[in-house]
């Protein structure tokens, strides 16, 4: 980044200076850094968890309780979780009232973030009970089929939260309020008809009280499906913009994207989920991992060990797929809109609002990045007729 970009590309001439382009680098640099302390620390700890014996021994005290096996499963991995979220505190505040704070970002407060804090651990304590209950529950009911039937159940609970959480777990964070510019909201709604969407409703959402950074999104699924800007987008955007900002979102929903990788996703937890179950036959990762007792918990942490491995190399597969429905996207919205000059505009606006890194190294854009790098969208925006 330092050798590449020293010099304000001509997208960007007249937008920002050099002092922004110096402290671009500077945010990145920090978050890259940051991102590094943290990734070592994790590591770390699950290496010294799993190799270090203290899964052995964690695994030998649930065991030696003596409770039902589905109380034993639910305490051994609700325990565990709560272990991960409390270690990440110091991370999570350094990351928002130090990095966050310094480059003018963060707006929340630290009762907010209590609050933010608490709400998040109750509603996984919740959700991961019913899940942890009736996964259990079927591998006791189905000893040789419970990979299939966990999967459907995963499925079925999946869309059911996507169907529910608009209107139960979203709005206990933030408020939702319809959009009262009556202008913009006729070109929103020209705009769905036009892409042939239906959205129940178009909502701002207060998210400044937390974050300067912008964006807008879809939420929902079927007749849920609501559209979402961030308050700091409208303020900071024209309405043309904004409209190429959700042409782009919509653009997502035409090519069928979220149904694309919902399914590769259901494919793949299919798959894995049938590869577990022969794991778990035999005792073969109990012995390499040198676990004393015998517990289908303990093949599961090695088993999700295993797999966080294995996700290292598809995720630049997945992200080269991601990237490419980016580009789909932007498209679909010149062709909603006829309109890039709005959508460059709009993403200049982003790039320089957010910070946004200009110079990112190609191999580690293969890797990491689930959209293209801001200057090669733009340029590809241009090329359109």
């Amino acid at each position: 980044m330092r050798k590449a970009g020293a010099t304000i590309p001509p997208e960007f001439e007249g937008k920002i200076d050099e002092a922004l382009l110096k402290k671009t680098q500077e945010y990145e640099a920090d978050k890259t850094k940051f991102g590094f302390v943290s990734s070592i620390f994790g590591n770390i700890i699950t290496i010294a968890f799993i190799f270090g014996g203290l899964l052995n021994i964690y695994n030998s005290w649930t065991a030696s309780l003596n409770l039902s096996f589905i109380i034993s499963g639910w305490l051994f991995f609700l325990l565990l979780t709560y272990a991960g979220e409390f270690l990440s505190i110091p991370f999570s505040l350094y990351s928002i009232f130090k990095i966050e704070n310094k480059y003018g970002f963060n707006t929340m407060t630290f009762r907010l973030w209590i609050s933010d804090f608490i709400k998040s651990l109750i509603i996984s304590t919740i959700m991961m009970s019913i899940v942890i209950f009736a996964g259990f529950w079927l591998i006791q009911w189905s000893p040789d089929y419970w990979w299939f039937w966990v999967w459907g159940f995963f499925f079925v609970f999946s869309v059911f939260i996507m169907y529910i959480s608009p209107y139960v777990i979203e709005p206990l964070f933030n408020k939702f309020t319809p959009i009262e510019d009556e202008s913009l909201k006729g070109k929103i709604i020209r705009l769905t008809e036009k892409a042939g969407i239906h959205a129940s409703r178009i909502l701002r959402i207060d998210a400044s009280k937390r974050s300067k950074h912008t964006n807008a999104y879809f939420t929902g699924i079927g007749k849920t499906k609501r559209i979402v800007l961030y308050d700091t987008l409208l303020e900071g955007m024209s309405h043309d913009e904004i409209i190429a900002v959700l042409a782009h979102e919509i653009g997502h929903w035409k090519k069928k994207h979220l149904l694309k990788t919902l399914a590769a996703f259901e494919v793949f937890s299919l798959i894995s989920l049938y590869v577990s179950y022969r794991l778990i036959q035999s005792d073969f990762l109990l012995w390499l991992f040198n676990i004393s007792t015998n517990t289908i918990f303990a093949k599961f942490i090695i088993l999700a060990f295993l797999v966080g491995i294995l996700s290292l190399l598809l995720q630049p597969v997945m992200n080269f797929f991601s990237r490419r429905h980016e580009r789909q996207a932007d498209r679909a919205s010149y062709y909603l809109t006829g309109d890039s000059e709005s959508m460059v505009s709009a993403l200049v606006k982003l790039s320089k609002e957010n910070l946004s890194n200009l110079y990112p190294h190609p191999l580690y854009v293969a890797l990491y990045y689930s959209h293209p790098p801001i200057l090669e969208r733009i340029r590809y925006i241009k090329n359109f007729p």
